[in-house]
């Protein structure tokens, strides 16, 4: 049986916060604002992978009002929703993931995001896709103001 699963996430860019992409720090002015560290990559495959096993959000599972999930890493979501939907008998087929961001440019970081991933979700590169856009300067986005990430995956029992 193969499933699939959609996520998206949000979050806005501060002064003063670090900023996390893919389980990878990226050198910039701002981070991202969140009760865990942010990473909105992260973030939305996880949403994906959940929604695809039925098995509802990271804010169920990794509620932002837990001071269990305070500054958590994101890599540990990744590697627990792995894992949760392990139980229903489900491993990752592939993810296919967009980060929109006007600043910084994401793509000299893509490599090292699927490095880490992989890694955390126990699954060959080559399983993982990762894609930078902009939004030509519209939105909140083209503000500057925050990022956005979209997933989808496929997951196999």
């Amino acid at each position: 049986m193969i499933r699939v699963g959609m996520g998206f996430d949000v979050h806005k860019l501060v002064e003063g916060r670090d900023l996390w992409l893919g389980g990878i720090k990226i050198e910039h002015e701002k981070g991202l604002l969140g009760h865990s560290d942010a990473d909105v990559l992260l973030h939305a495959v996880s949403d994906a992978l959940l929604g695809a096993a039925n098995m509802r959000d990271i804010g169920y599972h990794f509620p932002d009002n837990s001071s269990a999930t305070l500054d958590m890493d994101s890599k540990i979501i990744l590697r627990e929703t792995v894992r949760l939907i392990a139980t229903k008998g489900y491993r990752v087929g592939n993810i296919d993931a967009t980060v929109c961001a006007e600043r910084p440019k994401i793509n000299p970081y893509v490599q090292a995001m699927k490095t880490c991933m992989a890694e955390v979700m126990g699954i060959d590169e080559d399983r993982i896709s990762i894609k930078a856009t902009t939004t030509e300067k519209l939105g909140f986005t083209g503000r500057e103001e925050g990022i956005s990430a979209y997933a989808v995956c496929l997951i196999e029992k």
